[in-house]
C-alpha cells in the first residue's frame, strides 16, 4: 500500500516554470537630418517650385551612415500639400532627387545606381559617411488657374531603412 501512495504523491506534485526576459537596445547607425528646409517660389500664378531661378529653395536632407552596406536611403518628393488654402482644381506634381554633396568621392556613384519609382528614389548607402540629397518639387495648378493666396506646405519623406 505504501508504494501506491508514493507514486500518487510524485504525480500530484506541482510543476514550476518561469519566463525570462531578454532586453537589448539598438542605437541607430543611420541618421537623417534636415540640412536646408525648402521654400516654394511662385514664378507664375499657376506654379509653385523649389527651383532657385524661380525664387525657391530646394530642401536638402543629410544621411549620416556609420556602417557601409547596411542601409538604404528612401526619399519621396511631395505629391500633395500638407497645408494649403481650399483648392477646387487638380494639382499636378513633379520633382527630382539627387546627391548634392558627399563626404567620400565613391558616393558620387549613388545617383547612377539609384532605383526610381513614382515620386520615390532609393539609394543604397554602400559607403560609410555623410551624403546630402537635394529634392526639387514643382506643383502646377489646374489649367490656366492661379493658386489662391495663402500658405502652402508640402512634406518630403526621407527614411533610412535597414537592409
Amino acid at each position: 500500500m505504501l508504494k501506491k501512495i508514493a507514486i500518487v504523491a510524485l504525480v500530484a506534485s506541482p510543476a514550476f516554470a518561469a519566463d525570462v526576459t531578454i532586453t537589448g537596445n539598438v542605437e541607430a547607425k543611420c541618421i537623417v537630418q534636415t540640412d536646408t528646409p525648402g521654400v516654394y517660389g511662385n514664378p507664375t500664378p499657376d506654379k509653385l517650385t523649389t527651383a532657385s531661378a524661380s525664387g525657391g529653395v530646394a530642401p536638402i536632407v543629410r544621411f549620416d551612415v556609420a556602417l557601409a552596406d547596411y542601409y538604404v536611403a528612401k526619399i519621396t518628393y511631395p505629391t500633395s500639400f500638407s497645408t494649403s488654402p481650399n483648392l477646387t482644381d487638380v494639382v499636378s506634381w513633379s520633382g527630382s532627387i539627387a546627391t548634392e554633396q558627399v563626404s567620400d568621392s565613391g558616393m558620387s556613384a549613388y545617383d547612377a545606381a539609384a532605383v526610381s519609382y513614382g515620386a520615390t528614389k532609393e539609394f543604397e548607402l554602400s559607403i560609410a559617411g555623410s551624403t546630402w540629397f537635394e529634392i526639387e518639387s514643382v506643383a502646377e495648378y489646374g489649367y490656366g488657374k492661379a493658386f489662391p493666396g495663402g500658405t502652402y506646405r508640402a512634406v518630403v519623406v526621407a527614411e533610412c531603412i535597414a537592409q
